[in-house]
């Protein structure tokens, strides 16, 4: 690739070629078997629904894609983020943000204001990004959500059983954070953090090197998120280091 930074082009995903093309970037980025593939009718179904994949192209390229399945909350519309992927030689030029950035302004102008997903609470990269870049808040842990067959690695979620344990990401498109952090602006919190919850620097390196270790990190973060959880508390920061990374909770 060039060295400069290609213009990046956020549109709908309408046909059903390009939403073949989304499948070909799931096998590529998540190296997901087909039976955990969500399929070009998955995403034609959603369309027709209520919801819509967005697409960032590169000139003719589809560099990524966020699929949003429509949902409701309450009696309102809302969207559940089903999931979001960078093909990996146009990673690291801020495409991910770019589409959901997309995301919210597309769901804003349909009138819905909540969107929520799922991410493994032990990558730390990913909590930063969701919830100090983009401002979503978690109330929710789910416990082996996916089941065991369904880690995101799965020849070591098969070999070694790892739970596919997930946090719910909600966020609340109109709050004052995400409004703030979508018009560029720094976002500083005044409360006063409750607790913090400490993942590993780097999970998927652990679950390799040793599987033992990082399965009772997994079960640690898993109780303390519980624990903080029941008692009323929301995590709502992330603090990065490179020894010491943790979500902070309010």
């Amino acid at each position: 690739m060039s060295s400069e930074t290609p213009e990046i082009i956020i549109r709908e995903c309408d046909t059903i070629e390009e939403m073949k093309k989304c499948v070909e970037i799931q096998r590529r980025v998540f190296s997901s078997t087909d039976l955990e593939i969500s399929p070009a009718r998955h995403l034609l179904v959603s369309k027709h629904a209520g919801g819509w994949t967005l697409g960032a192209y590169v000139g003719d390229a589809l560099a990524g894609f966020v699929l949003s399945v429509p949902m409701f909350r309450g009696d309102g519309r809302a969207l559940y983020s089903h999931m979001t992927g960078v093909e990996k030689d146009f990673q690291n030029l801020g495409i991910g943000a770019k589409l959901k950035w997309a995301q919210r302004q597309r769901a804003l102008e349909e009138g819905i204001n909540y969107i929520k997903w799922t991410f493994q609470p032990v990558l730390a990269r990913n909590a930063y990004f969701n919830l100090e870049r983009l401002g979503a808040e978690i109330k929710t842990y789910m416990p082996n959500f996916y089941g065991f067959d369904s880690d995101g690695n799965s020849d070591v979620g098969d070999a070694v059983g790892v739970p596919s344990d997930r946090l719910f990401a909600e966020w609340k498109l109109d709050s004052p954070k995400v409004t703030a952090l979508a018009n560029g602006e720094t976002w500083f919190e005044r409360a006063e953090v409750r607790a913090r919850i400490e993942v590993p620097t780097d999970w998927n390196s652990l679950i390799l090197r040793d599987p033992k270790t990082a399965l009772a990190e997994q079960d640690r973060v898993k109780s303390e998120f519980e624990d903080a959880l029941s008692a009323g508390l929301v995590a709502r920061g992330f603090e990065r280091s490179d020894t010491h990374p943790a979500f902070l909770l309010y």
